[in-house]
């Protein structure tokens, strides 16, 4: 039975060949040349109008040293590219001018480096194989390229102090997520700010939230729990979500203290890591 094309996964495919050859320091020219393929599909590829075939892929994990990246995610795999309960919210995001977010256990997937995304796409309770992991892998990837424009979306994101905590993937890893919030904050993309342990109670506890507004269209609300997901488009819901937001800000950290505290943990990730490698 014939798979099913998917414009939106070339689009991603594309999007991700095109980074991680940029990351590689080469040119079109220059990875056509190395991979045998021509500078014209590759342009194709890039841009989600051509479809590469396995030996193609093969090339680009040779070339680009990807470790079968590109071979697993063909974009012409069947599945899905988010979970089913968030697949309506990611779409209200790529469409949002304003995101505030809450994040109690885990750092939004908008800031998730790719170990830490991979990390938590590998040791979730459902396993995967590495062909479904890979494709989550590129659509989570790809949705940190709306903070590539700087004036749009507007976002804050509020953290757990667990969210530090947790070494998620280890010591390298968490340092290398918190140093790139970090870059994130000191460059005005984004506003952070934690509420640390010590506040005890806060109004947010209860629950994953991501407030959106749009140009042309009234606010949501969008909640997740295990498994699940809702968005909310009643405005007393809404606004409901945004009060109990706007309290826990008022417990949180200042930007620039949360960013002090975020350098500091990253501080220890790397000591602990250091310790691992010469102990």
């Amino acid at each position: 039975m014939a798979i099913e094309d998917n414009p939106e996964s070339r689009r991603k495919y594309g999007e991700e060949l095109k980074r991680r050859r940029e990351a590689a320091g080469l040119t079109q020219e220059q990875l056509s040349e190395q991979t045998i393929i021509s500078r014209t599909h590759l342009a194709h590829m890039e841009a989600g109008r051509r479809r590469p075939d396995v030996n193609d892929a093969r090339r680009l994990d040779q070339v680009l040293v990807t470790g079968g990246f590109f071979e697993r995610f063909l974009p012409t795999l069947d599945g899905k590219a988010v979970a089913e309960h968030f697949a309506e919210a990611l779409e209200f995001e790529g469409e949002a001018t304003v995101i505030r977010e809450y994040a109690p256990k885990l750092v939004p997937g908008i800031l998730q480096t790719e170990a830490y995304a991979r990390e938590v796409l590998t040791s979730g309770s459902s396993p995967k194989s590495d062909e479904e992991r890979d494709r989550l892998l590129v659509t989570r990837l790809a949705r940190a390229r709306i903070l590539d424009n700087f004036d749009s979306p507007v976002v804050w994101i509020m953290l757990d102090e667990a969210v530090l905590r947790r070494p998620v993937g280890g010591a390298e890893v968490m340092c290398e997520q918190l140093r790139h919030i970090v870059r994130l904050g000191e460059s005005r993309r984004i506003r952070v700010h934690v509420l640390p342990f010590a506040v005890g109670y806060h109004a947010m506890l209860e629950g994953e939230v991501k407030l959106m507004w749009f140009e042309d269209q009234p606010p949501i609300a969008y909640v997740e729990g295990l498994k699940s997901g809702r968005i909310w488009e009643a405005l007393p819901v809404v606004r409901e979500c945004q009060v109990a937001y706007d309290h826990a800000l008022g417990d949180a950290l200042s930007h620039r203290e949360s960013l002090a505290l975020i350098r500091s943990v990253a501080e220890e990730y790397e000591h602990a890591a250091r310790q691992v490698h010469h102990p």
